[in-house]
Order: C-alpha cells, then structure tokens, then sequence
C-alpha cells in the first residue's frame, strides 16, 4: 500500500520523479557550438561540396578530416564515406573474401551489423553474447571451426569486447578482423583506441554519435593496398584514389578493376566533424562522468545487473544498461514503461511488444517471422538482451538530471516488486 503520491510509481498515477524530457538525439538534443554551426556554414557558402574538385586532397574539408582522424587514432589510413553501415561493408570488400562467406558476428548488436555484411555480399554467423552482453569468446571460437572467413566484432553500447582474446583467436584461425566501433567512436581499452586492434575499424557519426554530422561515418586502416581499394569501392574513380596517398605513390590498385558505390562523404558533413573533433575530449569527459556518477550509486542495489566492462575504463558511457536478472521479457518492458513514465527515457530490449532491431529476433531478413525458433537458436543471447534496460546518457545531463535517475530506478525497483 502506498501511502504518499510520492512513492506511488507515475504509471499508476503517482507523481513522476521529473516532468523536464530526458535529453536524446531524436529530440533534438546536441553538442554543437556555434563554431561547429559556423563550419557547416562556410563549407555551405564555399559552394564545393564534392570531396574530388580541382583542390588538392589536403585543403578540402573531407581531406582534412581525414588527417586528423589519422592523427588522433594514430593509423596512416582513414576514409570518410557516408554512414557506419557503409565504413563496415567497405571493409569487407577491401578484405577481399570469396562471395558469399560467412563471416561472424555478435547476436547482440544494431541490425546494420549483419545488414552491412549481406551489403558486403557475405552471410552473417551470429555468435552469442555473455551475461555482460559482450562477444562470448568461446562461442566465437565455435563460428571459426564452421568456417567463418572474417570476424565483424562490436563495441555495443559503447562497451569494449575483449579485442586481445578476440584477435588472438582470429589469427589462430587466419581470418581477419573488422571492428564495428560505430557505437565506441572515443573510448579506449587498456589506452588503446577502440577500431585500431583489427584489420579495419569502422565508425559513424549519426546523430547519436560521439560527432553528429546526422549522417555519416569514416574506416581506419594501416593496411595500405586494403585501403586502396576501399576508396575505390567508396567511389574514387579516374585515378582520385591516388590522392588519399600524400604525393607518395599508392599501391598498385586497378581502380578499374571494382565497381563503385558512390559512398564517399560530403564536404558539409566533413567541414562540420571537423570542427567538433575539437571539443570531442569534451563530450568524451562528461559521458565518462555521468556514467560513472550513476553507476556508482546503482551498484549496491539488489536485483540489477550493471553491465560490466571487459577491464577498467573500457566503454564510452552514452548508455546505462543494466539486466533484472530472472526477469521475464514481459516484466522488463513494464520496468522500462515505469521508468519512462518517472521522466527518464528507458527501453527493453526485448520487449515482445517492441520492433527493437537490437534483438536479433527481429532480423526479419535473416530469419524470417519465427521469432520463437530465432530465440531458439541462441538461447544465451534471448535470455540476457530479454533481461536488459537501456537508458540514454546525453553529455548534456546535469548531475541533477543524473540524481534523478538514480531516484527513478530505485523507486521503480521498489514499486514493482
């Protein structure tokens, strides 16, 4: 029985927790300065917006993006293309497979993971996750010894996979790695950039990415005639792919020889990344805190999972997630419903009631409408996404706004017992 407004949950006509909207992407929440708008602008008013004009690679926005991409990941090669999807496939295709390779990847990621690689013209394998909704490495050994011929691993949610165990397993088998860092673009594992540990690291900066440009990604490579010809499948065509080489000359790439997709990023795009690669220290240092202040004051709480990182300080910290361990999908969902309804934005994943393309369930164009036999498939997998809340963490949350959550998630805990 409750016995204030107060402690009744909002979803049950109780006062919410907070009435202000939770800061998200969709709702037009940014970290953009005047100065990143005022990039954009002058790119806009520059009037040449295609990446190959008569300037030379190094005075044009994209080219320059890519330079100090370069820099900061500490790899000689990135290209800039148009999304995350496209940086993934791209890296499939420079690897050079044979047609229609299966190639793993986790259970647990967004559904652009295994549609970038049946973009590729491969088939994806799906591996399962671990309680800590991380690539099970043991699993992974599994999918190579079916034959895998690459490996598309993820950093979901920010999160670091275990890239050493990963890539150590890999080259046993002979098959390279493309990191999915798309959802990672800034965080590190033991000081290392997440994208750098594999053959290629792909990135976006979609709207909820560490640089917004609303659309957009780039790859990072240190393999040079790999690179090459990802740039001609990007759309360098009539010799353009020798610009991205310095002056030095560039591998012998038949550019020719591939087709083109026309993937190649724009100039707009490229002037506004650039510009807030300033302040991406920044965004990086408050998502890190916000994380951080939430988490340490959920841990104690008895009947959620915190999802752990792989080793100290291995995720963005865009995204809280945490599991009611035992909990039906059923249950889940109506957490999720009650936190929403306390004024923090919250999701399932698998909520039955949702289309939420995280879970792979829902992969339609993989598995058809049987939903129960896809589950079937990967019991480990269905078990923990069907336990996991997501709740954004803007870098623009206050610590008030951090309190709030904190208070939300224990009310709700203790009103839905």
């Amino acid at each position: 029985m409750f016995t204030s407004q107060e402690e009744r949950l909002a979803v049950d006509g109780g006062a919410p927790v907070r009435t202000a909207p939770w800061p998200t992407y969709d709702k037009g929440d940014v970290f953009i300065s005047p100065e990143d708008e005022q990039a954009a602008i002058e790119a806009l008013r520059g009037k040449l917006y295609f990446r190959y004009d008569h300037r030379p690679y190094e005075q044009t926005f994209t080219g320059r993006l890519e330079s100090r991409l370069a820099e900061y990941f500490g790899v000689p090669h990135v290209l800039a293309c148009t999304s995350g999807t496209t940086a993934i496939a791209l890296s499939l295709l420079a690897l050079q497979l044979p047609p229609g390779s299966p190639v793993a990847c986790p259970a647990f990621t967004f559904s652009a993971t295994p549609s970038a690689i049946v973009l590729a013209g491969h088939r994806p394998m799906l591996v399962e996750c671990d309680a800590d909704l991380h690539l099970d490495v043991a699993d992974l050994r599994r999918a190579l010894e079916e034959g895998a011929r690459a490996v598309v691993v993820v950093h979901m949610r920010g999160f670091a996979s275990d890239m050493p165990a990963i890539c150590a397993l890999a080259a046993e088998y002979g098959v390279p790695v493309v990191e999915d860092a798309v959802p990672a673009l800034g965080a590190r594992l033991n000081g290392r950039p997440l994208g750098t540990f594999g053959h290629f690291g792909a990135f976006s900066t979609q709207s909820d990415k560490s640089l917004n440009t609303g659309e957009g990604g780039f790859l990072v490579t240190s393999d040079p005639e790999a690179y090459a010809r990802a740039v001609v499948y990007s759309g360098a065509y009539e010799s353009r792919m020798a610009r991205h080489f310095g002056g030095t000359a560039p591998p012998g790439v038949d550019d020719l020889a591939y087709p083109i997709f026309g993937f190649r990023m724009d100039e707009i795009r490229a002037a506004l990344a650039g510009s807030l690669l300033e302040r991406l220290p920044d965004r990086l240092a408050l998502h890190r805190r916000n994380h951080d202040y939430v988490t340490e004051r959920l841990a104690a709480l008895d009947g959620i999972a915190l999802r752990r990182p792989v080793a100290p300080g291995a995720y963005l910290g865009e995204a809280l997630v945490f599991r009611l361990e035992g909990a039906d999908p059923q249950r889940c969902a109506r957490f999720a419903r009650a936190l929403t309804a306390e004024g923090v934005d919250a999701r399932a994943l698998g909520d039955p009631g949702d289309t939420n393309v995280r879970t792979f369930w829902n992969w339609r164009f993989l598995f058809g409408r049987d939903a129960e036999a896809a589950r079937a498939a990967f019991p480990r997998t269905a078990r923990y996404v069907g336990e996991a809340i997501d709740v954004p963490l803007s870098a623009n949350l206050t610590l008030e706004d951090c309190d709030d959550l904190v208070t939300a998630v224990r009310k709700v805990l203790a009103g839905l017992r």
